[in-house]
């Protein structure tokens, strides 16, 4: 065996000092006496979480229904706080998450909304100390008077939720609905093979069918025959016709996107509410005539 010349130890012992250095770098250094070991980032950067409840002065809230934040990975967090959707800018280092608040709605919301609403801008807001296990994560002040109960929120399923259709897709641009078309626009894919939705002004039904990643509509479908104003109209026509044939889709967490082998199709997101149901009235509305073929 060879024995190592002085120039060999001293080669391995820069090595050495080099992957030390760099080992340092970034991150923050763990606890302990002269540990010199790097506590890496909280990996909440393209995380979704149904918030809990929230604590604020020593005082614990639960959450309503449809609280959620979202942290993207350009360093945003969005969410909704049970009624106003909110946004902020969020850098984490090591454990420490330093939020600062940039914008939030401003639609009515009930009382004790608005109450949580308020509490919640308190609770996530400057510097919080991150900490999850398992598929709990709590967010919590340096004093620990304020925090922010999370829990991971999981992808919402192709079937069965109620997808509000909101902007169109060609090629590599992506557009919103067309001015004064409103809100109505939306589908249903059911566990029965049927999807059922509304076009922008009327309903409609077709049978479809998943393999893989392909959603094949067998149009035309059948719809309902209400009068519509020319907006409507516009993008009535235009789902009429995309929502015919073989559809490539992607689900990412509460979006569906569908497109055709053009490159033509529509951007959707989960509706206020959907858990993995049905939700606001997709189907048919009261008063419309029974669904029929164009």
């Amino acid at each position: 065996m060879q024995t190592p010349t002085p120039r060999t130890l001293a080669s391995a012992a820069a090595l050495a000092l080099l992957l030390a250095a760099c080992g340092t770098e970034g991150g923050t250094t763990g606890a302990g006496s002269g540990s010199d070991t790097v506590s890496p980032d909280l990996p909440v950067a393209g995380t979704h979480w149904t918030i809990g409840a929230v604590t604020v002065d020593g005082r614990r809230s639960a959450a309503p229904d449809g609280a959620r934040v979202e942290f993207g990975a350009d360093g945003r967090a969005r969410g909704n706080s049970g009624c106003n959707t909110f946004g902020a800018t969020v850098a984490v280092k090591g454990d420490t998450l330093t939020v600062s608040p940039q914008e939030i709605t401003e639609m009515g919301c009930p009382e004790d909304r608005q109450r949580f609403e308020t509490e919640l801008g308190k609770a996530f807001t400057g510097t919080l100390k991150g900490r999850q296990k398992g598929e709990a994560l709590t967010l919590t002040s340096p004093d620990g008077r304020n925090g922010l109960e999370l829990t991971a929120e999981a992808d919402l399923p192709l079937r069965g939720t109620t997808w509000k259709i909101d902007g169109l897709i060609s090629g590599d641009t992506a557009s919103s609905l067309p001015a004064g078309s409103g809100d109505k626009a939306r589908l249903v894919l059911g566990a029965d093979g049927r999807v059922t939705g509304n076009l922008g002004c009327n309903n409609f039904t077709a049978t479809a069918r998943v393999e893989g990643k392909t959603l094949t509509i067998e149009g035309p479908a059948a719809t309902t025959r209400m009068m519509c104003t020319s907006p409507q109209m516009q993008l009535e026509t235009t789902l009429y016709e995309l929502l015919d044939g073989p559809l490539t889709y992607r689900l990412d967490h509460r979006t569906l996107t569908l497109t055709n082998a053009e490159g033509e199709g529509l951007g959707a997101k989960a509706a206020t509410g959907t858990t993995g149901g049905t939700s606001e009235g997709a189907g048919g509305t009261e008063g419309q005539e029974p669904p029929a073929s164009r």
